[in-house]
């Protein structure tokens, strides 16, 4: 006979998945999670978030040793199209564009919640957040195509989650709801917790895959050389971000020395996303240079890896026709 759960032991802990805002939050990122987790020794997780295969997590999960356990999710893409046919139809009437009009606005409040600068100490916020954002949706728009059928989809993720222990990866909106319908699930405890280095790491990287006009350049070479990397943020994705530093302002060769160093460390046990972003990125260094015979080769060796992010087979089929050329803005005051 198995102990009922008690808010000290739930049957399954639910954990906030914020997707690919992870790439955008220094604090909470894909390595504060993989600390989060480690620091309660979970050694698998539940998916029961979205499908995007380039997610975050599915990348630095597996690298960090936490497997994925997956089949908790259905499609539900017909839900955005029949979501995208009812907009077409409230706009056609004043009063249906007046409810469009509050359920933007609902959203864009939720969106700036969630793209505001967070912490594990704000989620509990963002749950209410969440449920205030999701009630508006089904007062304005009411429940079903106009929420996306969000309480018909939880219903059938909680039925499949019954009965099921441990950690689950649910998106952060869907919480509250599944939180209504789970009675033995808690949220994770996130109250105390702190970044920190996997998370240090983590940010620093996805901070130089987004370069800003504004940013200091030289200051993040030398921080992506300082480090030395780990089983989330491993060396080679840190020569690679600081390859397209080097890209962005025109030196092919020392992106292309570090691309290739990148491309020597690659192994197994990476992330999974990492070979195809390097290759697609060596290639394209190589189109530059005027290597197009090992370009194409490098394409090829893209696209035949077992994973390939998406924008790396965007980047290798245009570059298997069209030759990759650097074009670089103009100095201040050239003519």
């Amino acid at each position: 006979m198995t102990d009922a759960p008690t808010p000290d032991r739930p049957t399954l802990t639910l954990f906030p998945d914020l997707g690919d805002l992870y790439r955008l939050q220094p604090q909470f990122n894909a390595g504060t999670v993989v600390e989060l987790l480690r620091a309660r020794n979970v050694r698998e997780v539940l998916w029961a978030s979205g499908p995007d295969p380039d997610h975050p997590l599915r990348d630095a999960l597996p690298a960090a040793g936490i497997a994925i356990r997956e089949g908790f999710t259905a499609d539900w893409a017909w839900a955005d199209a029949e979501h995208a046919e009812l907009q077409s139809y409230l706009q056609q009437y004043p009063q249906g564009r007046e409810r469009m009009r509050d359920a933007a606005r609902a959203e864009q409040a939720f969106a700036d919640e969630l793209t505001a600068p967070l912490t594990a100490a704000r989620i509990p916020a963002l749950l209410d957040a969440a449920r205030t954002y999701h009630a508006t949706l089904k007062d304005r728009l009411d429940e079903g195509p106009g929420t996306r059928w969000h309480a018909r989809r939880l219903d059938e993720l909680a039925a499949r989650l019954t009965g099921e222990t441990g950690t689950v990866i649910a998106a952060l909106d869907d919480l509250p709801g599944l939180l209504d319908r789970l009675p033995g699930a808690a949220l994770a405890d996130l109250h105390a917790a702190a970044p920190g280095e996997l998370s240090r790491v983590r940010a620093l990287a996805d901070r130089a895959w987004q370069l800003r006009d504004e940013d200091d350049l030289n200051a993040l070479l030398e921080a992506l050389t300082r480090e030395t990397g780990d089983r989330v943020t491993p060396r080679a994705e840190l020569d690679a971000a600081a390859a397209s530093i080097y890209l962005a302002v025109g030196d092919l060769a020392a992106a292309r020395t570090l691309l290739e160093r990148a491309a020597h460390a690659l192994t197994d046990d990476q992330p999974r996303s990492l070979p195809g972003l390097v290759l697609a990125r060596l290639g394209q260094v190589r189109d530059a240079q005027g290597d197009r015979d090992l370009a194409l080769r490098t394409y090829r060796a893209v696209l035949a890896l077992s994973h390939v992010p998406q924008v790396a087979r965007e980047t290798a089929d245009l570059g298997l026709t069209t030759p990759f050329t650097l074009e670089l803005p103009d100095e201040p005051g050239a003519e």
